[in-house]
């Protein structure tokens, strides 16, 4: 899972409290306040005030699918239905001792089997889905079988995708990324003023978002199958991205006792 650069941070500071908020707040945003109408707080009062700093903080990550699925097609017509059994079963039994030589778990591997009548012969068609964690041995194990095995076996090409636990573990890291970004910042801020950053007052995901491969897949992705197995790793990677809004108490230095 690769974790991108994440953009500057804005941080927001107020140190001193004053004893009307909203003529502060209407400072700030250019409207008219007379002389004398915005007070700092008395000694007695800025003691027990909180002092806070309002951060807000991004972060995005990513990550590539965690499974992977291939199916392999084994098909036969004769015109004496033990025959098309006969021919598929054989091709069905190797496939599966192979998987399982490699070591591809039982639960990893579901079998199909069709069988119809066709004109005056009898089909007979089954299905091997199995599903991959290692794309390393995906590859190898399917190039394995196209040796093996004559044209009438057709191999999918391999389908990737998440599994919903590990999209949720990328949506959870991601606010905890941002949450750790704005919480440096708050560090370096108060380190930078002279002040000490206590704890958090006040933590809110702002923003959310998702999105599946880059913005120049979309095009190739319409000819999924001309894309070669990493491009199509790459065009299944999900990205998820949020933003953290955080207040933080802010704490003077602490005065160290001289001892004599």
């Amino acid at each position: 899972m690769s974790l991108q650069k994440t953009p500057p941070t804005r941080v927001f500071v107020e140190l001193v409290p004053w004893a009307d908020r909203s003529r502060e707040n209407n400072l700030a945003s250019g409207g008219e306040t007379l002389p004398g109408l915005r007070h700092p707080l008395s000694s007695t009062q800025a003691q027990t005030a909180t002092r806070e700093v309002h951060v807000s903080g991004t972060s995005e990550v990513s990550a590539g699918p965690d499974r992977a699925q291939v199916v392999v097609r084994v098909s036969s017509t004769k015109e004496a239905a033990a025959e098309a059994k006969k021919s598929v079963c054989r091709r069905l039994d190797y496939i599966t001792q192979s998987l399982q030589q490699q070591g591809v778990q039982a639960e990893n591997i579901t079998v199909t089997k069709d069988f119809r009548r066709v004109e005056n012969a009898y089909h007979m068609e089954a299905e091997v889905c199995i599903t991959f964690t290692e794309f390393g041995k995906m590859q190898n194990i399917c190039n394995f079988l196209v040796e093996k095995l004559d044209s009438s076996v057709v191999i999918s090409p391999p389908q990737f995708y998440h599994t919903p636990g590990s999209v949720e573990n990328l949506r959870r890291q991601a606010c905890l990324v941002a949450v750790e970004n704005a919480w440096r910042k708050a560090q370096e801020v108060c380190n930078l003023v002279g002040q000490t950053l206590g704890k958090p007052l006040l933590i809110k995901e702002e923003e959310t978002k998702e999105w599946e491969g880059q913005i120049d897949d979309h095009q190739s992705s319409r000819l999924s199958s001309s894309l070669t197995v990493q491009q199509k790793i790459k065009s299944a990677t999900i990205h998820a991205a949020s933003k953290v809004f955080i207040t933080f108490e802010v704490k003077g230095k602490e005065k160290r006792k001289k001892h004599l």
